[in-house]
């Protein structure tokens, strides 16, 4: 294990990371407190946060009170319950505009939907600098004088969520502060539909299934993640999944999103016996399930060479839009390598039944 720890390691360093960008700080207001305006109350509740911040989270419709956006000037009460979303943007870093094609799904004044090829990184992260999802928004959400210029940090316009590097898919990309925080409401409440469709080792007992297990950093080897089913450490994840097509040896199987945790399908599936197929940092890349034969032992490899990644695609998502308040959802078809190894296991099956 220890040969391969550092190439591991990269994993959470070249922008990746939880798929929430945001998270949620909720206080309830003791019995005793006495009139105090929200700024100065949160200022002292609210780690790393500062008067100014508050304010503008305030005017964004960050800070709700008993579930209703408030103003800064707003005097906490006795009982209130209070709810604060903040940011989980990673470390400023600087950012160079670069001009790249973008898969661009659907536009308007809101929002922009982008289907990410697999191998493209979200965010600028150690190691990877240029090259990401946020050069190219840099530059094609910029004017003249911003696209020659190195922005000082990473740029605020809407990752509300992510997908690892070697994901493929749907990403939705918040234009204005009033969408970013809208969406990132969705996220938190698990009302966002997000359908992944991941090809993984093994066969399964049964048609479907969820998988409930805190997904957190593993304890030893601290860049990957791990799954902890006592609910002890990490944080609560649940994935649940549905067969599609079975291949004896692995398993088409769309997985729905309850939470957005690092890694979280494939740290999950590891924990239940079926990795990804090909996921070189969770176990996948190596025959799994299958036969001891030396054609076998080929055929897995030539798959391996059709897919060089993990096979997991961010398939569907659906979401209510936050200017026009109406349900929209977005389908991305399989990427070609996706496809092809598919292919290639339809008909490895039909011409070699299961061998005993």
């Amino acid at each position: 294990m220890a040969e391969v720890l550092p190439e591991l390691e990269d994993e959470l360093d070249n922008g990746e990371g939880s798929e929430e960008l945001y998270e949620r700080v909720n206080i309830q207001v003791d019995k005793g407190q006495e009139p105090l305006r929200i700024d100065k109350f949160l200022m002292n509740r609210v780690e790393g946060a500062t008067r100014n911040k508050i304010q503008q989270a305030c005017e964004n419709s960050m800070v709700l009170v008993n579930e209703k956006p408030i103003k800064s000037n707003y005097k906490v009460k006795p009982g209130d319950r209070i709810i604060v979303y903040s940011s989980k943007n990673p470390e400023s870093l600087e950012v160079l505009p670069e001009d790249m094609p973008l898969d661009i799904v659907y536009e308007d004044d809101d929002l922009m939907i982008i289907n990410k090829h697999a191998g493209l990184v979200v965010h600028p992260g150690c190691g990877n600098y240029t090259g990401t999802l946020v050069n190219g928004l840099a530059w094609y959400l910029g004017d003249e004088n911003s696209r020659t210029a190195v922005i000082p940090e990473i740029p605020r316009f809407g990752l509300v969520h992510r997908i690892d590097k070697n994901t493929s898919g749907l990403l939705v990309i918040a234009k204005s502060d009033k969408a970013m925080t809208d969406l990132a409401k969705q996220f938190f409440d698990h009302t966002v539909q997000r359908r992944y469709l991941a090809l993984v080792w093994g066969d399964f007992e049964e048609d479907e299934g969820t998988i409930v297990a805190h997904v957190g950093r593993h304890q030893r080897f601290r860049k990957i993640m791990d799954a902890y089913p006592d609910g002890e450490y990490g944080k609560e994840a649940i994935t649940h999944y549905k067969v599609l097509e079975r291949f004896n040896y692995v398993t088409l199987i769309a997985c729905r999103l309850e939470t957005g945790r690092t890694h979280q399908i494939r740290v999950h599936m590891q924990h239940i016996g079926h990795p990804l197929f090909n996921d070189d940092t969770y176990g996948g890349n190596r025959i799994v399930k299958g036969t001891i034969f030396a054609k076998y032992k080929q055929f897995i490899e030539n798959c391996f060479e059709i897919i060089p990644r993990h096979a997991l695609h961010a398939q569907t998502l659906g979401f209510i839009h936050p200017r026009t308040r109406q349900p929209i959802q977005f389908e991305s078809p399989l990427p070609d390598d996706f496809k092809n190894v598919l292919e290639k296991w339809r008909r490895y099956v039909a011409a070699r039944p299961l061998e005993e």
